[in-house]
């Protein structure tokens, strides 16, 4: 593609064994809202986003990653990119059409390479949403989503190819050689990132707060409320965002986030950092240091629904 045709993340799509543990958590502790709930599903918006949800609960007898779903601008891009993915045999869920889910639009599915079902989507109904006020410890929007991959070079080329994500920033180690690839669909640093792991599987959901006081609030917030942490409260090097990641009920690792760079795409030139260098994964040195605590908790459990399309 000469031009990028994926212009945003929109949401991620959850399958829940405990579903009304895990509705709860979201809304009462998380900070999101209930915009569309059904039998046995939940439609989560941020407070400060246009999208109609950022996170969709479904009840299901195995936890997995449903879905995610990247915004287009129009029809003629969201019919150009399903053609290019045709033509170069990515497996196609659903052709283009209308779209059946909150606010409509029009839009397809298909299977990335290890298997997961992506969306993309355009003329979505905005939703009426606000501005986050000073000291409020929700969610703006949702960030960016990080998955796991057994293959992640290949990953990497693949949503590089079809979909033309641009490569902002890479880690790697002395011993385990490259291990997240940061990729971006416009000018901020990431929105989705590609982490090596042992299976297909989530790595973690990220959220965007309004500024540092209320991203540590929300983080204060959860720890005094016993709420698992995995690592944080600090600032990374790629990205320069800062992070806070916790467990939901169903072990799903999610972060608090601010602050997350907004690149100039036309002079930016990717970093190569070493993670074994401890600036690198906290500027601040203010959280627990990583280990291999962290590390299993990143992995999740193996998603058991690759190259199985969700039914909603």
């Amino acid at each position: 593609m000469n031009e990028r045709l994926i212009t945003h993340l929109r949401h991620v799509d959850l399958a829940v064994p405990d579903y009304d543990k895990q509705l709860d958590f979201y809304t009462t502790m998380w900070g999101l809202t209930t915009e569309t709930t059904d039998d046995g599903l939940a439609f989560l918006a941020a407070a400060g986003s246009p999208e109609q949800y950022s996170v969709r609960l479904r009840k299901a007898d195995e936890k997995r990653l449903d879905l995610i779903a990247f915004g287009a601008a129009n029809p003629a891009d969201v019919d150009a990119i399903a053609e290019r993915l045709g033509r170069d045999g990515v497996r196609l869920v659903t052709e283009p059409g209308k779209m059946q889910t909150p606010g409509g639009g029009y839009g397809f599915r298909f299977f990335d390479n290890d298997g997961r079902t992506v969306e993309v989507s355009c003329d979505v109904a905005v939703r009426a949403h606000r501005k986050v006020e000073a000291g409020e410890s929700v969610p703006v929007k949702l960030s960016h989503i990080v998955i796991n991959s057994p293959n992640p070079e290949a990953t990497v080329a693949f949503y590089q190819r079809h979909l033309d994500f641009g490569l902002s920033d890479t880690l790697h180690s002395p011993h385990r050689g490259e291990v997240m690839w940061f990729l971006r669909t416009n000018r901020y640093h990431h929105s989705l990132a590609i982490s090596r792991g042992p299976f297909v599987s989530l790595h973690h959901a990220s959220f965007e707060m309004r500024g540092i006081d209320e991203y540590m609030r929300g983080t204060g917030r959860l720890l005094r409320a016993g709420v698992e942490k995995v690592w944080g409260p600090g600032r990374h090097m790629a990205g320069n965002n800062t992070f806070s990641y916790f467990l939901d009920p169903h072990g799903n690792t999610i972060e608090y986030t601010t602050e997350l760079e907004q690149l100039d795409e036309d002079t930016w030139h990717p970093h190569l950092y070493d993670f074994s260098d401890p600036m690198v994964t906290d500027q601040w040195g203010t959280a627990n240091p990583m280990s291999e605590f962290v590390a299993k908790k990143s992995f999740n459990d193996p998603d058991r629904g690759v190259f199985v399309a969700p039914p909603v």
